[in-house]
């Protein structure tokens, strides 16, 4: 199974506080780490745990930043084809408190691919599935050559100009920069998911069919929800590109999240296929 994604790329600082600090407060950090995030990386990373390799087409900075990450992805699988450019690599800032939970920080803009940037989008049409977190208009049109295509409403605007029919629009019923109502996109995605969490989420088809799914639980002590979102779009769309029916890709993306919970930072408590006991490679 070929997997790829088109998105984007931070360098992320985690601090592993007690609780986050209110307005004019000091707290101290019990634990502090650095690697790449955002929703591209992050899910680039749970495809390549389940198929053995993903590529990631992403723009990154020319810089030392945008530099370790493309090292960083390397190590974790992850085929990265990168355009380079000349604004600082974009980073952030995580808090992640007790309870597991995140605040997060973002500085500089999100930098997406360019369909026009040298880069094989050829490949794309070899993928048995991509998921798209940033890009420009063209970078959609050359991911829509994917056999599936997944993504997430971030940047709605740049799908609706791409005008391409998704294969699933992963959404939030929580996160209002993740919302996507009926019509928002046209055509309309074959598929829209929903997610809420622990509260598990649902799903519609454009034929009107709809229905619920249920959150996995954690299979050990949560540690970290940072990249859960992400990870399971990533697992929605490794199960859909292997031709799941929609309620066992669900099961699987469900899992990919709830795995997520269970590691510090977005890639150490990712599912494996040899978690899940079967084979997508």
């Amino acid at each position: 199974m070929r997997v790829a994604v088109v998105g984007h790329v931070e360098w992320i600082e985690f601090a592993r506080v007690e609780r986050v600090p209110a307005p004019g407060e000091i707290v101290h950090a019990l634990e502090v780490w650095e690697e790449p995030g955002g929703g591209g990386a992050v899910a680039a990373g749970q495809m390549a745990r389940l198929a053995g390799e993903a590529v990631f087409f992403t723009a990154l900075g020319d810089d030392a930043l945008g530099h370790r990450a493309r090292d960083a992805l390397t190590e974790l699988g992850i085929r990265v084809e990168a355009a380079w450019r000349h604004e600082p690599q974009r980073r952030g800032f995580v808090f992640v408190d007790d309870a597991g939970e995140r605040t997060i920080t973002v500085i500089g803009d999100r930098s997406g691919p360019s369909g026009h940037d040298p880069l094989p989008w050829e490949q794309l049409a070899e993928m048995d599935a991509v998921y798209f977190t940033a890009g420009d208009p063209a970078a959609v049109r050359a991911t829509r050559a994917a056999r599936t295509m997944v993504a997430t409403p971030r940047g709605l605007e740049t799908l609706v100009e791409a005008g391409v029919q998704l294969d699933a629009l992963v959404a939030s019923g929580n996160d209002p920069g993740e919302r996507y109502a009926r019509g928002d996109l046209r055509p309309e995605p074959k598929l829209v998911v929903r997610t809420a969490g622990a509260g598990g989420g649902e799903w519609g088809r454009e034929d009107g069919e709809t229905g619920r799914y249920t959150a996995s639980p954690p299979t050990g002590p949560i540690a970290d929800a940072y990249g859960c979102g992400d990870s399971f779009a990533a697992g929605l769309a490794v199960g859909l590109g292997k031709g799941m029916e929609v309620g066992e890709a669900l099961k699987l993306a469900a899992r990919c999240g709830a795995a997520c919970l269970t590691g510090h930072g977005p890639y150490a408590g990712q599912l494996t296929a040899a978690d899940v006991g079967a084979s997508f490679s």
